[in-house]
């Protein structure tokens, strides 16, 4: 068994704590459901957050889902002007067979635009 990592993001419409839980919610599920995972194969997720989202903690929508056991940490993105506004990524650290060409890295939406090179 492996371990790899796994990217995503999904930017929201607005900063409201339950629609930052059901977008972080729909993320995690499409990153576990893409790449064939279980909470069971969840080692720890880092979740960040643009500044100019503070409704919430993006993590409690994996509590919310049950993911109760695994090391689950929320920072904030780097200010940097320019940048997606109301963006909220997550890193994901898993055990699987899958080969690292075969992780599938999760951008939803207009988040698809940070990394065309690896969203699916």
């Amino acid at each position: 068994m492996a371990v790899r990592a796994v990217r995503g993001a999904v930017q929201l419409e607005r900063d409201e704590a339950g629609h930052m839980r059901e977008q972080v919610e729909e993320l995690l599920t499409a990153v576990l459901a893409r790449n064939e995972l279980t909470a069971d194969d969840l080692i720890s997720i880092w979740f960040t957050a643009t500044p100019d989202l503070h409704s919430d903690f993006p993590a409690a929508a994996a509590r919310d889902l049950g993911i109760v056991d695994v090391p689950l940490i929320c920072a904030q993105e780097l200010d940097i002007e320019g940048a997606m506004p109301r963006v909220v990524r997550l890193l994901a650290h898993v055990e699987t067979e899958l080969p690292k060409s075969r992780i599938a890295h999760v951008y939803l939406g207009a988040a698809a635009a940070l990394r065309k090179d690896i969203a699916q």
